[in-house]
């Protein structure tokens, strides 16, 4: 029996600009298309000026576990024009997709190559740009 996914918190700001992407012909075949698009309709959308702090949001730098290896990451979710660099991950990756919208202590399942599947839990947001004020990163 496969475990409930966890609730997730987004902001509205995020999910407009997501979704506006997502209109992009760049876009519109990439292999995570749908996994996005779930994630955006299960989600609790608010106000940007009410996302909790420990919320995983656009822009924001998270650090993870890999909970089967027991492995840390660090890394700032972005959009995919802002992908390139180390430390950077897309919201169309999967595990940038698994990301959105967890709050700390929350874990996930997403797909890995090969058809594995790994499981996150996040461990710290340390830094989200609506906890600083900036809601227009």
């Amino acid at each position: 029996m496969e475990k409930a996914l966890p609730p997730i918190t987004l902001s509205s700001l995020d999910v407009e600009r997501i979704e506006r992407l997502l209109e992009d012909p760049a876009f519109r075949d990439f292999p995570g298309r749908e996994q996005i698009e779930t994630e955006i309709g299960r989600a609790n959308v608010v106000d940007p000026q009410e996302i909790p702090a420990g919320v995983v949001t656009m822009n924001s730098r998270v650090r993870f576990v890999e909970e089967d290896s027991g492995r840390e990451y660090e890394l700032e979710l972005v959009y995919p024009r802002d992908a390139r660099g180390e430390g950077k991950v897309s919201v169309f990756a999967p595990v940038g997709s698994a990301l959105l919208g967890l709050a700390v202590g929350q874990s996930i399942a997403w797909p890995l190559p090969g058809g594995r599947t790994g499981k996150l839990r996040i461990v710290e947001v340390v830094y989200q740009p609506e906890a600083a004020g900036d809601y227009f990163r």
